[in-house]
């Protein structure tokens, strides 16, 4: 699972590196083209994510394992041979099926063969898997885009894919418990196309459209009147695809409010602070992508040691407190980057603080809420958690760039903001203002992200610990089966 978790992280930060490329020898229609090629993957492994979490409560988590690999792989290969930018577009949507499969199915095994009390260490080799990713992902893609061509970062993941594939199939053995096999067929309709239509709401406000245009209003009409149906129709429904009596959960209440903001400040600090660095010293985004490391390597350190604490002692209460406690210092003292006298490396010591605050809540969240619910809502709980983070992340972009776009649409030349390493070649006075307009607007989405994560605090208080099981969710289902069968 791990090399299928890797798979797919490592995918989604090796192609930013190369879309530039891409969009130069097979694009049209400029930068929307580029937009649609990040939409389109998010829209469908944001929108799958629930999806697959319940049909492995209904079919067992080997086979949707199995059969998100198969199309992770299939993606894979359209991507690489894609003539033009509609059939790659495509070719995307369908490579986030896999994306989101493998995301959804990656936390429910664990949950299924580790007990809660041992599973923070391995939730926390899992997060490190990402943050890996996340680092290795640009580095790459750079050399590939650099000296092959652009369709070997698709390639490349193939043998990987195989790898996983082979792994699973020989080695992931879960026994198979009968459920109530029908399915709520209206409940998937309204939760694909509700997700999808809000993500594409999102996308829209940041990218082509903005927050007033048509498109984006009636977009973002149909979205909540999808989800407001979803909310309607599933207390109705035989075998709901989303129980609603997990919103009265209060671990899954307090925990996935509370790593929603988180992941909103972490996708805002990773998505913004490349376009700071490169603004501002020149550097190149390959080597911006580098001066993420720092938040990474926090993440990597904190998930470990979390992890193995909250294993020896069976007490998981007080890191979502230390963790926000050190995001709410991290992000202040990123806000105080642009000042006189400071220093980039405070500003890339906040962000390691930053990633300490992610290690340290997620894979603990994770944990609760798999400890807190029912076997039966094991994978549709777990996926649920998930698709809120997403969500955090696509609004957190959406909302700060519109507010960042704002704020710079009049003082910067909008070219400059694609391709940001020109501004260091401006003459003098032109060079100063842009660099002090791309600081106080960057700066300035940072200062206004702060009381997320002090909300995010708030709410880590009032999570109540429950003691953690110490048998894993296949013996629960065996033990449920036999006492049934006798």
């Amino acid at each position: 699972m791990m090399t299928a978790a890797g798979l797919t992280a490592l995918n989604g930060s090796i192609v930013s590196t190369a879309l530039p490329e891409i969009v130069s020898e097979i694009g049209g229609g400029g930068t929307k083209t580029y937009t649609w090629v990040i939409t389109a993957y998010l829209l469908t492994s944001t929108a799958c994510t629930p999806l697959f979490g319940k049909f492995s409560d209904l079919y067992g988590r080997k086979r949707l394992t199995l059969i998100s690999i198969y199309i992770f792989l299939l993606g894979l290969v359209f991507c690489a041979t894609a003539p033009n930018m509609p059939l790659l577009v495509a070719a995307r949507a369908f490579i986030g099926i896999g994306s989101g499969g493998i995301m959804a199915m990656t936390f429910v095994v664990i949950a299924d063969i580790v007990a809660p009390r041992d599973r923070g260490r391995y939730v926390g080799a899992f997060t490190s898997v990402f943050a890996i990713s996340g680092v290795l992902g640009p580095l790459i893609g750079g050399v590939i885009v650099d000296n092959f061509s652009w369709r070997w970062i698709f390639i490349i993941n193939i043998p990987f894919g195989l790898v996983a594939l082979g792994m699973v199939q020989k080695y992931l053995h879960l026994p198979m418990t009968r459920r109530d096999t029908s399915i709520d067929v209206v409940g998937a309709v309204l939760i694909v196309s509700g997700t999808g239509s809000l993500v594409l709401t999102i996308s829209w406000i940041s990218g082509e459209y903005g927050w007033t245009s048509q498109p984006t209003l009636i977009m973002g009409c149909v979205s909540l009147i999808l989800i407001s149906a979803l909310f309607l129709w599933e207390p109705h429904a035989e075998n709901p695809m989303l129980p609603l009596h997990l919103f009265k959960n209060h671990t899954v209440q307090t925990m996935v409010s509370m790593t929603t903001l988180i992941s909103a400040v972490m996708t805002l600090v990773s998505t913004f602070m490349p376009l700071f660095l490169q603004a501002v010293t020149g550097i190149s985004p390959t080597n911006s992508g580098l001066l993420i490391v720092p938040m990474m390597l926090g993440l990597t350190f904190s998930s470990t040691l979390v992890g193995r604490r909250v294993t020896a002692t069976g007490h998981y209460r007080k890191w979502p407190i230390i963790g926000t406690v050190f995001g709410a210092v991290g992000l202040t003292m990123v806000t105080f980057i642009a000042r006189s006298g400071i220093s980039i490396g405070v500003g890339l010591v906040g962000m390691a603080f930053i990633g300490f605050c992610s290690g340290a809540t997620f894979p603990t969240s994770t944990t609760a809420i798999q400890n807190s619910v029912d076997i039966r809502d094991l994978g549709v709980a777990s996926s649920m958690a998930q698709l809120c983070r997403s969500l955090g992340g696509v609004m957190s972009v959406a909302i700060f760039g519109s507010i960042l776009n704002a704020r710079l649409t009049l003082r910067v030349d909008p070219k400059l903001l694609r391709a940001p390493r020109k501004i260091n070649a401006l003459p003098e006075p032109s060079r100063t203002e842009v660099i002090n307009a791309m600081l106080d607007g960057i700066t300035t989405i940072f200062r206004y992200a702060i009381p997320l994560m002090v909300i995010a605090f708030l709410i880590s208080t009032r999570v109540k610990e429950l003691p953690l099981r110490t048998h894993a969710a296949y013996e629960d289902s065996e033990s449920v089966s036999n006492g049934t069968n006798s």
